[in-house]
């Protein structure tokens, strides 16, 4: 498997915060879930993340690599005038951050990232180990496999 992100603990931590969240201020996995989506593709050579973050300026952006943990981090702010009140506000400000458990056949080492109209590209090549490889067949005695 390429990408994990099964963690017991932190899928319970997940659970209690939306609790509270949902308790407080009336919003949950619903809203936070769509607050940086992501797809991820298995190619040849590598894993390609997109992450939707619309709004966030490129230079809130943060990727970092910590023990097979990719981390997405970025921030949607608004300056309003002081004349200006909210009527409805639906779109979330702050800061949000999204985390990808690796895979160890993935390396790390040459990550690359860009980002452009909102969406976050992130390129993980596998490891050379982990690539598949065309396996040579000789012409010889089957006998001499054994």
């Amino acid at each position: 498997m390429l990408l994990t992100s099964i963690d017991p603990l932190a899928q319970e931590l997940d659970r209690q915060m939306d609790r509270l969240s949902q308790r407080m201020f009336g919003w949950g996995e619903a809203a936070r879930g769509s607050v940086m989506p992501m797809d991820a593709f298995r190619r040849e050579d590598d894993v390609l993340l997109r992450f939707d973050i619309p709004g966030a300026d490129a230079d809130s952006v943060d990727v970092t690599v910590d023990r097979g943990v990719l981390t997405v981090t970025a921030q949607r702010t608004e300056n309003l005038d002081k004349n200006v009140s909210v009527i409805m506000r639906e779109r979330p400000l702050g800061t949000f951050t999204r985390r990808v458990y690796l895979a160890e056949n993935l390396d790390t080492e040459k990550i690359e990232a860009g980002y452009a109209s909102g969406v976050l590209v992130v390129r993980i090549p596998l490891q050379d180990a982990a690539k598949p490889r065309k396996v040579e067949i000789k012409n010889v005695d089957v006998k001499a496999l054994h």
